[in-house]
């Protein structure tokens, strides 16, 4: 199946590593170009050489206000054109309500969820008819994960805003869409399984709760991504896709 991606592009960011990585890579396989981010400048430019010569990589961090303008114009300059964003950042702090601390939540919030709408803003100002934005979220969307209270307070929220925002764009052509992922196969979720204190046991317990007994890998993921940022998705909008093996049991 022809995605339609050829010569279309595309910015990602958190892309230096784990799903947004994972994501750039579906998307340049099919014949897209990208710019991608990540707050590391040498992780990102050998994100960037991995790619190829249709990717540039830009040392960004998602809280710093100017990065989104940052991006869009980095797309524009080095290729012409922006069709389309897929906002992704690394997950916030691990812990508990009695145990996250008000300078985490602040974080947090200035990287997850409002350099997430800084950056879904510039987009939307500068997207055509076609145009398509992305949040790579996560299953705390439908129903919270024990131990990440950061995480299961923004991340709704955030579903909201895409939710309003694909109400909000519809009539100009541009789409809003969601991925949610659940235990996906990266360092991050390696690192949460590793807090249990034994991370083996900890795998093996979430994967007999998956229905196909198995975690995910990035670039399956990275294939869902592909799939709804292309246009072989053009009537998809507002949706929240979970990437979950089935873990959600709910319709």
């Amino acid at each position: 199946m022809d995605l339609g991606l050829k010569d279309r592009v595309y910015i990602v960011t958190g892309a230096s590593r784990g799903l947004g990585h994972a994501s750039a890579r579906a998307l340049v396989a099919d014949g897209a170009k990208v710019v991608i981010s990540g707050r590391g400048e040498k992780a990102v430019a050998d994100a960037a050489a991995e790619l190829g010569p249709n990717a540039v990589g830009l040392a960004s961090d998602n809280a710093e206000p100017a990065s989104a303008e940052r991006l869009v114009a980095a797309a524009r300059a080095q290729f012409g054109r922006l069709d389309g964003v897929l906002i992704s950042v690394g997950g916030p702090a691990p812990g508990f309500a009695a145990d996250n601390t008000d300078e985490q939540w602040e974080a947090a919030f200035q990287s997850v969820f409002l350099g997430a709408v800084r950056l879904a803003r510039s987009a939307a100002a500068a997207l055509g008819e076609g145009g398509v934005i992305g949040f790579v979220l996560s299953g705390s969307v439908h129903e919270p994960i024990p131990g990440l209270t950061i995480s299961n307070g923004l991340r709704p929220g955030l579903a909201g805003f895409a939710k309003s925002l694909s109400d909000e764009l519809g009539p100009r052509g541009i789409r809003v869409v969601g991925l949610l992922p659940a235990r996906i196969d990266t360092d991050r979720v390696r690192e949460l399984d590793a807090l249990s204190g034994d991370a083996e046991a900890a795998r093996t317990a979430h994967e007999s709760r998956i229905p196909l007994r198995r975690y995910g890998t990035p670039e399956e993921f990275g294939n869902a991504a592909a799939f709804l940022l292309s246009p072989a998705a053009s009537y998809l909008t507002g949706v929240m896709l979970p990437v979950d093996g089935g873990a959600r049991h709910g319709f």
